[in-house]
């Protein structure tokens, strides 16, 4: 159905080191201000120090979406696909701007809960749909590249984000499913990237009150991961490097 690029030239490889590379810089930036800014959320959405941190969030949310759009460009010459996703993003980035940026509200959402839920869906297909294409790619070829270790990293901080999305669907169709009851918005979005990464980096939630439902995705979760770390060292690590190649 989706065009893959078998290409495996020099430019190429570098061009995907580089996306690689930047989602990964992103990705790092978004977890640290998510871990540790939290606590401002916590104050009330309307504080400055909440506001801030929002603003933050929305800047990187913005970037990271963009630069999956570009990653995403590595690896299809479908220009529907290329197009749809961008108009997605577009249009999540756009409305998330006017309904939701602290400092001002353009357009007023009647039901914030609907509007959140269709945004995380669009956004959570997105995520798996790269991340297909990305595991694809990174497991192709016949030799070990820069590019491809950059993209298993990317993907693995993806999982971790991606299921955190996938959690904050799950709080939004039933309030509380994380065992805390949680503002809707960034807040609720944030607790749950870190309960999420939580279970990828093997460290015990303490949402100890979380529903059958998270707790079972989450083992899910954990599965995956490490099934992931165990193809990559037994497939990225047999390969050879190519031969006099420089990839600066």
């Amino acid at each position: 159905m989706f065009k893959f690029k078998f290409n495996y030239g020099t430019e190429l490889q570098r061009e995907k080191q580089k996306d690689y590379r930047n989602v990964v810089l992103n990705q790092i930036i978004i977890i640290v201000f998510g871990l540790t800014l939290t606590d401002l959320l916590l104050e009330g959405s309307e504080t400055p120090g909440a506001k801030f941190a929002t603003s933050i969030f929305f800047f990187f949310g913005a970037l990271y979406s963009f630069l999956m759009w570009d990653m995403l460009k590595n690896f299809t010459e479908n220009r529907l696909l290329i197009n749809i996703t961008l108009i997605i993003l577009s249009g999540i980035i756009i409305s998330g701007m006017l309904t939701e940026f602290p400092y001002y509200k353009v357009l007023h959402v009647p039901d914030r809960r609907i509007f959140f839920l269709i945004i995380h869906i669009l956004l959570f297909s997105i995520e798996v749909v790269v991340i297909s294409f990305a595991m694809r790619d990174i497991f192709s070829g016949e030799f070990l590249t820069p590019d491809k270790l950059w993209g298993s990293a990317c993907i693995f901080l993806m999982i971790g984000i991606s299921f955190g999305s996938f959690y904050d669907l799950i709080c939004m169709i039933r309030p509380g499913s994380l065992g805390a009851d949680l503002e809707l918005g960034w807040r609720q979005y944030s607790e749950c990237v870190t309960y999420s990464l939580s279970i990828l980096g093997g460290i015990d939630p303490e949402f100890g009150n979380a529903s059958k439902l998270i707790k079972n995705i989450s083992v899910l979760e954990a599965v995956w991961s490490n099934l992931f770390v165990v193809l990559i060292i037994g497939k990225l690590m047999g390969l050879p490097r190519p031969p006099k190649i420089d990839y600066k």
